[in-house]
């Protein structure tokens, strides 16, 4: 299975990871086969954020002789003090909690530690400004943790969180729905009832959404993606906001085709629910795609989602990989070294463009790619 790079950590994660929170309240028969039927598929990420301490046992005894094969991203910060999720910003009990993780997955390292649920003001300034970064990076500093990451549902307060320089990983919400997502609307509300996206409320691309993405990538943190699916509600022809439901290998491809992501988190709890998601590494570019779903949202117009439609290009341009980078060089007045390096690394440029206009042919999203070449080559100088 492909793998990415996650950040500057020199660690590499499989596109596609696994989502823990499924496998909570589940027999360790249930654990078992779904997490070595992920080893088997070459999967080795998974997301460990549930704080009871029967599923970390279980998780623990299932991953016996193969921790090695799988990153794991523990959570500093996740409780159930209550007997219920709940989150903690006491050091003390942080650290408590975190101890018995390593304790119940019997290893004496996490590979990504997380400081939780980072999704207002008052938990930036507490976790950033207090005790409980400190804890983490002496952890870092003893080998505890081989990488400090945070999650976050919020685009802005997750972009404080990247440019504060701590982090290596993100762990962030991405599907196509939350990206259309008002400002104004928490995404998690989406989870507190049955009811379907609505339609009527979505008002375009977030601006503050795709910026978080292009910083990632010029600050060289990676996202891992949570929420992939929208709880499955893309995938039902009921809830799906779009022309039609995705299949779960097009959510998986639309996270992945993201800036900065590295790995889509899929939850499952069998076997098949593993396979199903592994299937996305043996399909078609044709399979994968997912802008027939997209296409009848006109907010999606003139924007590039590097979904590919523009190849073959006769100059052999990536084009959807230029126009990522030039999305994010633009942020800042002075393009991001490692923007620049990738941009370079390219085999053609956008110099190369011979404004044939055949891309833009085939563009559903009737982006301006003849112009954006030009400005590519103007940017990078090449």
């Amino acid at each position: 299975m492909e793998k990415r790079k996650i950040g500057k950590t020199g660690i590499e994660a499989t596109v596609i990871g696994l989502g823990g929170e499924h496998l909570d309240n589940q027999p360790y028969e249930v654990v078992e086969e779904t997490i070595h039927a992920a080893l088997k598929q070459g999967i080795n990420i998974m997301d460990l954020f549930m704080p009871g301490e029967a599923v970390r046992q279980n998780i623990g005894k299932a991953l016996d002789g193969n921790r090695d094969r799988m990153l794991i991203q523990g959570h500093i910060g996740s409780v159930d003090l209550k007997e219920q999720y709940d989150v903690s910003r006491d050091p003390e009990i942080c650290k408590k909690y975190f101890e018995n993780l390593l304790r119940d997955l019997h290893t004496d390292y996490i590979d990504f530690g997380m400081l939780f649920f980072i999704d207002s003001e008052a938990a930036f300034d507490t976790v950033f400004n207090g005790e409980i970064l400190k804890y983490a990076q002496k952890l870092k500093r003893d080998g505890t943790i081989r990488a400090i990451g945070t999650g976050s549902h919020n685009p802005s307060i997750a972009a404080k969180v990247v440019e504060s320089g701590v982090i290596d990983l993100l762990l962030f919400s991405i599907n196509p729905a939350f990206d259309m997502t008002p400002s104004e609307h928490n995404v998690l509300d989406t989870f507190d009832t049955e009811t379907a996206f609505r339609v009527q409320d979505f008002a375009g691309i977030r601006p503050d959404r795709l910026a978080l993405y292009k910083l990632c990538e010029s600050q060289s943190v990676s996202i891992t993606v949570m929420k992939t699916l929208g709880a499955g509600k893309l995938l039902s022809a009921e809830q799906t906001p779009f022309a039609q439901p995705l299949t779960v290998c097009q959510c998986i491809h639309y996270a992945l085709t993201r800036p900065a992501v590295a790995s889509a988190l899929i939850g499952c709890k069998s076997r098949e629910q593993v396979l199903k998601a592994a299937r996305y590494t043996t399909l078609s570019d044709e399979e994968r795609d997912y802008t027939d779903a997209l296409r009848s949202f006109q907010s999606f117009a003139g924007n590039c989602v590097y979904c590919g439609h523009c190849a073959p290009c006769p100059s052999a341009i990536d084009i959807a990989a230029v126009n990522k980078y030039l999305d994010i060089a633009v942020l800042d007045e002075v393009v991001p070294p490692s923007i620049l390096q990738h941009y370079q690394s390219l085999s053609s440029h956008g110099s190369d463009c011979i404004a044939c206009g055949s891309c833009e042919e085939r563009c559903p999203f009737g982006v301006s790619i003849i112009e954006n070449m030009k400005k590519a080559a103007k940017v990078f100088g090449v």
